[in-house]
């Protein structure tokens, strides 16, 4: 299976006349079902209340958001 991240990132344009300091580098969140090709039988599944949070039934395909701050603090890798 090829090495895929979580988190990928572009460089935009940036303008010589914006006014506003530019964002250099900006980032974006890719789903986990990118990665998968199939769906495998036997998943490892969450119990229905917590999938019902979760918005998804199958553990693999949970992912939450976490934002630049939190990612910076360790919350995730």
């Amino acid at each position: 299976m090829s090495k895929h991240t979580w988190y990928k990132t572009y460089r935009p344009y940036i303008s010589p006349l914006d006014p506003c300091p530019p964002i250099t580098v900006k980032r974006y969140s890719t789903p986990p079902e990118l990665y998968v090709g199939y769906q495998p039988p036997g998943l490892a599944q969450f119990p229905a209340y917590e999938a019902l949070k979760a918005g998804t039934l199958w553990k693999c395909f949970y992912d939450p958001y976490y934002s630049v701050k939190e990612m910076k603090k360790g919350v995730r890798e």
